[in-house]
């Protein structure tokens, strides 16, 4: 459709978003101009009941409360833009709301459980010590996977001890501190292991795949998942779930929060504070076990 097509060059030169939000924007339009199909109108014929109508239809199949806000929100993104561009006059999504999100406590893992984790590649062969750096410096940096696999080898400064972050499509920039053992980590693979892997010298990438091509976001995740059953941890483990067990732990050491959220590339500080929360949570658990009276 005419208007989608437009609404995704929209996003990507204009509003320059990630390729995952592109997906998900994208994927949420066009369920819902599929539904509108459906009902036999168009999407610039949308008004206020046909929306309500459709998150009334999400609910009725079962859809999460995270899902169906999510698409209230893409819609309302959609309809912006056909505002913009003179389709239309008025936000159809414009007061509709959905049901409250209860925002659930991201899982983390403790201490022990990331230095077990970290110790699981077997440093013997290529293979073991990129992984091992790969982990080391996302559990350093708290950095994103899409980050991680985007970086080049010019991003890392060891001497200096630190990352430089750039987000994509953004410019956004931050610069990170690295601990001592994961610039040993990285030392390590950049000068024995990444020219063994490479076929091309001209790569830029910071980490590759066995074939000396840059790394995938499934190929790391596969990295990820066979070091969990290795670990033998029950916990369900992501390259997210090093992230926030980096901030949370920043937080339980004293690190303040705005400069977590600089760290991690938040743009709202209330991204940020949901560590706050698991922090006060974890000890509320540790004071009811603990305390005489409690």
């Amino acid at each position: 459709m005419d208007e989608i097509n437009g609404y995704a060059s929209y996003l990507k030169t204009e509003k320059k978003v990630s390729e995952n939000t592109l997906s998900s924007y994208l994927r949420d339009v066009r369920q819902f101009a599929e539904y509108c199909g459906r009902e036999e109108l168009t999407l610039t014929q949308v008004r206020r009941r046909e929306v309500e109508g459709y998150i009334r239809y999400l609910n009725s199949r079962g859809k999460s409360v995270s899902t169906v806000t999510r698409a209230a929100a893409s819609l309302k993104s959609f309809y912006g833009y056909l505002i913009r561009t003179g389709k239309i006059v008025i936000n159809p999504v414009r007061g509709v709301v959905p049901t409250r999100v209860e925002r659930k406590l991201p899982q983390i893992l403790t201490s022990k459980e990331v230095e077990l984790f970290l110790e699981q590649p077997e440093r013997t062969d290529p293979k073991g010590c990129r992984d091992h750096a790969m982990l080391e410096l996302l559990y350093a940096t708290g950095i994103r996977v899409s980050e991680l696999i985007d970086l080049d080898v010019d991003d890392l400064n060891l001497s200096g001890g630190f990352l430089r972050c750039t987000k994509k499509g953004k410019g956004k920039e931050r610069i990170i501190p690295l601990y001592t053992a994961a610039i040993r980590a990285l030392s390590e693979y950049l000068k024995d292991v990444r020219p063994q892997l490479l076929e091309a010298p001209y790569e830029s990438a910071l980490f590759v795949n066995m074939s000396g091509k840059r790394m995938s976001r499934q190929g790391f995740w596969k990295i990820i998942k066979h070091y969990q059953e290795k670990v033998g941890i029950q916990k369900d483990i992501t390259p997210h779930t090093l992230r926030h067990s980096f901030a949370a732990h920043l937080l339980e050491n004293g690190a303040d929060l705005r400069s977590i959220q600089e760290m991690l590339g938040h743009a709202d500080i209330s991204s940020t504070q949901i560590y706050a929360q698991l922090v006060n949570h974890k000890l509320k658990d540790v004071y009811i076990k603990a305390h005489p009276r409690a």
